[in-house]
C-alpha cells in the first residue's frame, strides 16, 4: 500500500537524474600522456662537458724556431746576397729568399695563435708505431756513420764510390743482408744520380779517382 500509487500509497523515492556533461578538452590528463618532469631538473645538466684543451707549450718552441729561420733568411738575403741583375735573371737573387723568410714568419705567427687556442696535432691513425719501444740507437748510429763516410770521401774518391758506400751502408743499417744485390743496386743508383746531375741539371758531382773514366 505504501509503494503502489493505484492503491493510495506514495510513489517510491528515486535518486535524481544527473545529465551527462561532455568532458572538456584538456581538463583531465589521460594515463597515456607522459608525466611532466620534476621541478628543478635541468636537461642540460645530463650532458657531459668536454674537457677544455690546454695549450701545448712545447709547440711554442717550434713557432720560435720557424720565426728564427725566417728572420735569418731575410737577414741573409738583405745583407749578403748581391743585387746583380742580368737578362737571364731580371728580378735578381733577393726577392725569392725574402719571400720565403716572410712566409716562414707568417706560418710561425699562425701556428702560435693556433697553439694558444688549444690546437693540437692528431696522431696519425695509419702509423704502425709503438711508442713504448725504445729507440734503436744501433741503426741510428750506423746511418749517421754512412753519411759521415760519404761526406769525408766524396772529394777524394768521388761521388760514385762514396755514394755506393752511402747506399750500401744505409741498406745494411736498416737490416737488409743481401750484400751482393745491395752492392749492385748501390752502384747503379750512384751512376744514375751522377749522370742525372751532370747531364740533366748541368751540375758536376766530384768524380774523384774516376776522373777521366766517367
Amino acid at each position: 500500500m505504501t509503494t503502489r500509487p493505484d492503491r493510495g500509497g506514495e510513489p517510491p523515492s528515486r535518486p535524481p537524474v544527473v545529465p551527462d556533461i561532455p568532458a572538456q578538452p584538456g581538463a583531465a590528463r589521460t594515463s597515456e600522456e607522459p608525466a611532466a618532469p620534476a621541478t628543478g631538473t635541468d636537461p642540460a645538466a645530463d650532458v657531459v662537458a668536454e674537457p677544455v684543451r690546454k695549450p701545448d707549450r712545447a709547440q711554442y718552441g717550434v713557432c720560435a724556431f720557424l720565426a728564427l729561420v725566417g728572420g735569418l733568411v731575410i737577414f741573409d738575403a738583405t745583407t749578403r746576397i748581391g743585387s746583380a741583375i742580368n737578362t737571364a735573371d731580371p728580378i735578381g737573387p733577393k726577392p725569392v729568399p725574402i719571400l720565403l723568410g716572410v712566409l716562414l714568419l707568417v706560418i710561425a705567427a699562425i701556428y702560435a695563435v693556433d697553439v694558444a687556442r688549444g690546437g693540437a696535432g692528431e696522431p696519425e691513425a695509419g702509423e704502425d708505431v709503438d711508442l713504448t719501444v725504445p729507440v734503436d740507437w744501433r741503426t741510428v748510429l750506423l746511418l749517421i756513420g754512412a753519411f759521415l763516410v760519404n761526406a769525408v770521401l766524396i772529394e777524394r774518391l768521388g761521388w760514385v764510390i762514396s755514394g755506393t758506400i752511402l747506399f750500401w751502408g744505409s741498406a745494411y743499417a736498416l737490416g737488409n743482408r743481401h750484400y751482393v744485390r745491395n752492392l749492385l743496386i748501390a752502384v747503379a743508383l750512384s751512376l744514375i744520380t751522377f749522370y742525372t746531375f751532370a747531364i740533366g741539371l748541368g751540375v758536376d758531382l766530384p768524380a774523384g779517382v774516376l776522373q777521366g773514366i766517367l
